[in-house]
């Protein structure tokens, strides 16, 4: 892989915060050279004293455990001592894969359910963590949430917060290096983020190089969790995605915030020319939430495709043009809060310029990444598409 990063963002204040990432890219890598720092720096911008133990981790949401696997690998069943159940309730078959590698999940103790005002500090507290390690905003306690950091920090426990959702492509290898520093995994943290920067680098360079029209897309949310249309994703999550492959959101305008709902009047008065589902669906629940997209861990491709031909087929969906000139795809919902995101945002450019991304292999990416960087082999489809005329 190529070296470097430059995401393509669309405005100033994006572009501003890309070169934000660059230098704190480099003053983490250069401090991690340089050997063991007394203080870190946190997605919080804390600066706080780093634990001289860190062999008790508590986890704010469970779903961070595929970024704590990157660092520790071997050792993260035994450190994990705490966590939400996120992870099992929202993406059971992914969580299977993690369990059936680190079998002491089992055992780990329970301390919320899938947010944060549910997120118990006394229990916490009382299972003596070394640090614990939130994200800025998700499913679990945040940086808004000052009376847990406060009782947290007032029983000895160092709380850090990582972002891979508010600005995940921005946060990402900040936050993967801040975990090095924290549990002195400085080289494997490095060699991530080399990885990480030089595929999207692969992205970035073509598109400033070749300026192509960006075609509009809408990105429709969890489709199948409810009967309205349409939640999506609008100035955040994975709607960064669509500005780093070269598309222009629908949304944008139109939805306030990171993520809302558009109408299905407002989304046909706007047809995109590219349409994009996120999957929240799994093998098992194929029958019991028929409109559910399905990838992610266990999925086949047969599978995927249909449950996305199905989702389709809904009023007002099949009739946009992108679905009927085969322009419709589906991703995997939680690469949103992924630290993989970066192989989404190459599916993403394939699909927007096609052309000129002709030879580039998102699929070889994510298994290269997973292979390097994961104790649980890649298994299962993450995204899938469907040529024109097969939602009919």
């Amino acid at each position: 892989m190529p070296t470097s990063i430059q995401s393509p963002l669309a405005h100033q204040r994006r572009q501003l915060l890309s070169w934000g990432l660059a230098s704190a890219v480099s003053t983490l890598a250069g401090a991690a050279q340089a050997g063991d720092v007394p203080y870190i720096t946190d997605l919080a911008g804390r600066s706080l004293r780093r634990p001289e133990r860190t062999q008790r981790i508590l986890l704010g949401e469970a779903r961070l455990i595929p970024a704590l696997s990157i660092v520790l690998r071997e050792d993260l069943g035994q450190r994990l001592v705490g966590m939400p159940v996120d992870f099992e309730q929202l993406d059971p078959a992914g969580y299977a894969q993690y369990l059936r590698r680190y079998p002491q999940l089992r055992d780990v103790a329970r301390t919320g359910r899938t947010t944060g005002d549910s997120f118990s500090v006394e229990k916490a507290i009382a299972l003596k963590p070394d640090v614990a390690i939130f994200g800025l905003e998700g499913h679990g306690p945040s940086v808004h949430d000052r009376e847990t950091l406060a009782r947290l920090s007032a029983a000895g426990i160092t709380v850090v917060f990582i972002d891979l959702r508010r600005e995940p492509l921005l946060n990402t290898p900040t936050s993967m290096l801040l975990l090095g520093q924290l549990l002195q995994q400085q080289a494997v943290a490095n060699a991530f983020v080399r990885d990480y920067r030089a595929a999207m680098e692969v992205v970035s360079r073509r598109l400033q190089q070749a300026r192509p029209d960006k075609p509009t897309v809408f990105i429709e949310n969890r489709v199948g969790l409810s009967e309205e249309c349409c939640a999506t994703m609008s100035d955040g999550l994975m709607g960064r995605f669509i500005d780093a492959a070269g598309g222009r959101n629908v949304a944008v305008g139109l939805v306030p915030g990171a993520f809302g709902t558009m109408s299905l009047e407002q989304l046909i008065s706007h047809p995109p020319q590219i349409y994009i589902g996120t999957a929240i669906g799994a093998r098992e629940t194929v029958e019991r939430m028929p409109k559910r997209i399905v990838l992610g861990a266990g999925v086949d491709e047969a599978t995927a495709q249909a449950s996305l031909k199905r989702a389709l087929q809904r009023p007002g969906i099949g009739s946009l043009p992108a679905v009927r000139n085969g322009h419709a795809h589906a991703v995997w919902h939680h690469f949103y809060n992924s630290p993989f995101n970066v192989a989404a945002v190459q599916a993403f450019a394939k699909w927007f310029h096609p052309r000129l991304f002709a030879d580039l292999d998102p699929h070889k990416t994510l298994a290269t990444l997973y292979t390097r960087y994961q104790a649980v082999p890649l298994d299962g489809v993450y995204w899938t598409s469907l040529p024109a005329g097969a939602s009919a």
